[in-house]
């Protein structure tokens, strides 16, 4: 069995999805489980619907309803060919934008706002599973809601996950295509919700572990990793293979290829993932395995934008212990997560992606001392192979940059990447410099 996951661009028009079951159909294997993403752009207009609600703009937001049902309309009279396909495809659509316009009437709450989220994914697997039986092929929907769910803390329940997928799968025993809908899923409360941004590829991800499946594939619009950022430097080359610690941190780090944490429930099931193009289907794109072919080399560079640096400056650090507990606590707190960090005798500096608690954790850190605050900051990633035993990594990492302010350096932390922050304006500068050095 394998997992096939498709993103937003992959079924963005009528064309795609056609060009996926000539995917699905390549694929040798006894059982497939395909999860797609929303048409390409549906979220973002989903995400506008749902603000405009929340913001009690309800005329607006029924007119941005009204102007997606409208493109969706025209997908299903171009994507269907026969007038029982094309009267299904429409009611498919009234469904889904009845629900939308009839969230108007009432208070709309976080609950509402993710049942609306939720509809782009709901859209465009039910759609395809049409699409399917229209061309007289046997598939099965599988909804997300019935199998994914997170506990308490909001982070999946894997146990329940394997439980139900196994229990669902058993009643087809001859079904051979199944599909679902990446993102969504339930709290554990039984409320829609979601994965966040990105999270198709960590519900194939999750799927895979689970059913413990030969393949995870992600179908994308690009051939793979590549050495640089192919958007900002050229000659950028798409790596064939890298080991689950080397993906995770470009994932992090920048790569917008692939979800971070997906990487986490293939690596610990030991699943290989492949990163393909629907585009090019002939591209080899990235193995991501437990093996690595990287050895004394330094792989791939990325780099993350919109990070905050904070700088807590206290003489109570100097020979003190627990100052670091007390000063993470605060993170802990607020439920953000720190990047980077360095310190000195008197000094730590760190930082954070996340900017939606920096007030409240800012004005807890003053307790602790001074507190400098720096916006608009780049972390560049340097991944390879960096074991203890290597020599002149960081040298040559330096080298490439040193015509530049270099606020913070991380190295030795892992031993797969060396992370340098400086401020954004010199990003592109600094992925350039360090390709040209580098490779």
């Amino acid at each position: 069995m394998k997992v096939l996951k498709f993103g937003g661009t992959s079924v963005g028009s009528p064309e795609r999805f056609e060009n996926l079951w000539s995917i699905i159909q390549s694929q040798v294997t006894n059982k497939q489980v395909v999860v797609l993403s929303a048409v390409a752009g549906t979220t973002n207009a989903l995400v506008n619907i749902a603000n405009l609600y929340a913001q009690g703009q309800v005329p607006q937001a029924r007119k941005a309803i009204q102007e997606l049902k409208t493109t969706y309309c025209v997908f299903v009279a171009t994507l269907f060919v026969t007038e029982k396909g094309i009267e299904k495809g429409k009611a498919i659509v009234n469904d889904h934008f009845t629900l939308l316009d009839e969230l108007g009437n009432d208070l709309f709450t976080i609950v509402e706002e993710r049942l609306v989220l939720a509809q782009g994914e709901l859209l465009s697997t039910t759609l395809f599973h049409s699409y399917l039986q229209e061309k007289g092929i046997a598939s099965v929907l599988i909804p997300a809601l019935d199998f994914m769910r997170l506990n308490e803390e909001g982070e999946p329940d894997l146990n329940y996950l394997k439980q139900q997928l196994e229990i669902l799968l058993a009643r087809y025993l001859t079904g051979q295509l199944f599909i679902t809908q990446g993102y969504i899923c339930r709290n554990a409360f039984g409320e829609i919700d979601n994965l966040r941004r990105g999270g198709s590829d960590y519900t194939a991800s999750l799927i895979g572990a689970a059913l413990e499946v030969e393949e995870i594939q992600i179908w994308t619009d690009i051939d793979g990793f590549h050495n640089n950022d192919p958007r900002y430097v050229s000659n950028t080359k798409p790596i064939s293979h890298l080991s689950f610690e080397e993906a995770a941190e470009l994932a992090y780090f920048g790569a917008k290829i692939l979800h971070p944490q997906s990487v986490f429930p293939a690596q610990k099931a030991n699943i290989p993932v492949r990163l393909l193009d629907t585009m090019n289907k002939e591209a080899l794109g990235t193995l991501i395995s437990s093996q690595s072919n990287h050895a004394d080399e330094i792989v791939a560079v990325a780099a993350k934008d919109a990070i905050t640096a904070i700088r807590i400056h206290s003489s109570r650090m100097l020979l003190a212990y627990g100052f670091l507990r007390r000063v993470f606590e605060v993170f802990e707190r607020y439920k953000t997560p720190i990047d980077m960090i360095t310190t000195s005798e008197v000094a730590v500096s760190l930082t954070l992606d996340d900017r939606t608690y920096l007030n409240e954790i800012v004005s807890e850190l003053n307790y602790f001392g001074e507190v400098e605050v720096d916006d608009n900051q780049s972390i560049i990633c340097i991944v390879g192979d960096f074991k203890r035993n290597k020599n002149g990594y960081a040298t040559i990492v330096a080298e490439a940059v040193k015509h530049m302010p270099i606020r913070m350096i991380s190295y030795g932390g892992s031993e797969h990447n060396i992370s340098l922050l400086l401020p954004s304006k010199y990003k592109v500068e600094a992925l350039r410099s360090l390709h040209n050095r580098l490779f």
